[in-house]
């Protein structure tokens, strides 16, 4: 079992520090994507780790194999279509990719046409038959309604309730193309592998942690979490609090 540890603290301008890091195989760094502090963590704790693999949420495959450089910023953006996809600006992630310069890019964003089929079926159903593990998918009991509650809070209950188990199954199925393309990462490189997500997925009760831990259980994980307030009792090894960025009130921008 996963022992939780509340490792939190407030950032500075450069990142503060979540304590000694364990010996672990994988490393999941979690994030609100919008945070530089979030980032520049991410990029301290991959220069300590040295990892062999870095996987990314937000990069396709096949923009990954696309990768022949790290250094020119610009360039990278464009090699992995970051503006076209709408994450926040590039420059915060890149000295990530920096910090880790021999590093293999790996990428496990899901394809639109197989996250719209997640969500008029199943996260199952897409990855098919054969996924070892994925069968502890339930859709009933406290980690469920857990799923369905966090999708209804994250478009603040302007959803109607028939939509959100098909958003579960979208994040299902984003957390099973991380915590697969991780396994491999780890079965090509010999690991460390460094993991870098949103904190959804980052969750070692649900998410790509407790996948891996039917996926390949002989892999030692650890997961941060990183937040503008404190989570209490967050599922996380580790938590890091940062001071809150200004930014438009999302419930505003969607009711809009």
């Amino acid at each position: 079992m996963i022992r939780l540890i509340a490792a939190v603290c407030l950032a500075t301008p450069v990142a503060a520090d979540v304590g000694p890091l364990p010996r672990a195989d994988v490393f999941v760094l979690g994030e609100l994507h919008d945070n530089p502090d979030h980032h520049a963590m991410q990029a301290d704790l991959t220069a300590r780790i040295a990892p062999s693999a870095l996987v990314f949420e937000m990069i396709s495959p096949a923009d990954a194999d696309a990768v022949t450089q790290i250094t020119d910023v610009e360039a990278l953006a464009e090699t992995l279509r970051w503006s076209e996809k709408g994450w926040p600006d590039f420059a915060m992630y890149h000295p990530i990719f920096l910090a880790a310069p021999d590093a293999v890019i790996v990428g496990a964003d899901v394809d639109r046409d197989d996250l719209m089929a997640a969500m008029q079926g199943s996260a199952a159903d897409v990855l098919g038959i054969g996924v070892t593990g994925f069968n502890l998918w339930t859709n009933f009991g406290p980690d469920y309604d857990g799923l369905i509650a966090d999708q209804r809070d994250a478009h603040c209950g302007m959803l109607p309730e028939d939509m959100l188990p098909g958003m579960v199954e979208a994040q299902r199925l984003r957390d099973a193309a991380l915590a697969l393309a991780t396994r491999d990462a780890f079965d090509d490189t010999g690991g460390p592998v460094v993991v870098i997500t949103g904190n959804g997925h980052a969750r070692i009760d649900t998410a790509v942690p407790a996948l891996l831990a039917t996926l390949a259980p002989e892999l030692t994980v650890w997961a941060l979490g990183q937040f503008e307030t404190d989570p209490g009792d967050a599922p996380f090894d580790a938590v890091h609090v940062t001071q809150p960025i200004p930014r438009d009130d999302p419930c505003l921008m969607l009711a809009n």
